[in-house]
């Protein structure tokens, strides 16, 4: 670069900002241009071009920097093991959650789209809903819970838990009596932390970029029966043919985990 500074005057320009980490370019600049500094003449802005080269243009930066040269030696720790959400068996625990989908022409209120998904063996469930009150309520969260106890209690499995956050569509007494029906225990993440939830937070990005997304740029007119088909098949395929990678299903197919030598698509 044409115009940049000499390596020297760049050394004496980082010595001089750790040596002095509270100091702005334009201080900087000043104080290396006295004779007890060598007279150096630099612009601040210079001393600022400079200093982002090497990552230290901002106080906090420089200030880090100090506090690590004098911080203490300490010995190299082992990382803390990743906390996950445990299920060795499908059924011992479904995350349920609601997604918001949009407002669509022709239908009344909102669309949301409410999710459950088995930890164990990431199959899915999702029904498309509208609601006229801009939110779900709890007999639409009970339909779908009941739904998921029906179809593990058909594949041999029993529905012992769900986790869902604490909105309002989870904590009506009509949500507890509907599921309690089944046996069904109720488990709430703490307020602020989604990813305890992980599973069904991850379905939900996965279904919005291989579903909606793609489904909304296909459409010139979007319906909601429309939308309704294209999660079906999407899910269909979801369960039935696609290998999960992830910690606990490893490569497997959700519907495989699920309903074993004889798998089957529910109707």
């Amino acid at each position: 670069m044409p115009n940049q500074l000499p390596a020297m005057v760049e050394e004496r320009i980082v010595a001089f900002a750790i040596a002095h980490p509270g100091l702005g370019p334009r201080r900087v600049a000043a104080e290396l241009a006295r004779a007890k500094w060598g007279g150096i003449v630099v612009s601040p802005n210079g001393v600022w071009l400079t200093l982002r080269r090497d990552g230290l243009n901002t106080r906090a930066k420089r200030l880090a920097l100090v506090a690590g040269y004098r911080a203490p030696y300490e010995p190299p720790r082992e990382p803390e093991p990743e906390r996950h959400v445990e299920a060795s068996r499908p059924g011992e625990l479904v995350g349920v959650d609601c997604f918001y989908v949009g407002r669509l022409q022709g239908t009344r209120g909102t669309v949301w789209q409410l999710t459950a998904i088995d930890v164990a063996s990431s199959y899915a469930w999702a029904d498309l809903v509208s609601c006229p009150s801009g939110a779900p309520g709890p007999a639409q969260t009970t339909k779908l819970v009941c739904r998921v106890a029906r179809e593990l209690r058909a594949a041999g499995w029993r529905l012992e838990r769900v986790l869902t956050d604490n909105g309002q569509e989870f904590r009506g007494e009509r949500f507890r009596r509907g599921i309690a029906v089944h046996g069904v225990r109720i488990s709430r993440i703490h307020p602020g932390r989604p990813q305890t939830n992980g599973a069904v937070e991850a379905v939900h990005k996965t279904i919005l970029d291989e579903c909606w997304r793609p489904a909304f740029a296909r459409y010139l007119y979007v319906r909601f029966h429309g939308l309704k088909r294209e999660l079906e098949r999407y899910l269909s395929d979801y369960n039935n043919d696609r290998a999960q990678t992830g910690r606990l299903t490893q490569g497997r197919v959700p519907a495989d985990v699920v309903y074993g030598g004889r798998k089957m698509e529910l109707r």
